[in-house]
């Protein structure tokens, strides 16, 4: 329900107060939330990416250091 007189901030209200009602009923009713095992194995495949990534850049790292201190003693 949108309350029109009364002023832009009574309006302002009623659209955040609706906002919020409708985004709880979504969260609450809607929303498939995932198992605590597909929680888990998605947890478990973001470290073990965050991992892998992190060395292939130390190594990157490494070979750049390496390669411009070779370049800049010569």
């Amino acid at each position: 329900m949108l309350l029109i007189t009364g002023g832009s901030n009574a309006i302002k209200m009623e659209n955040i107060k609706l906002y919020l009602k409708e985004s709880y009923d979504e969260l609450l009713h809607h929303v498939t939330w995932p198992t605590w095992e597909e929680l888990i194995s998605s947890a478990k495949l973001v470290l073990v990416s965050t991992i892998i990534i992190s060395i292939v850049i130390f190594i990157f790292d490494f070979i750049a250091n390496s390669s411009l201190k070779f370049i800049y003693e010569l």
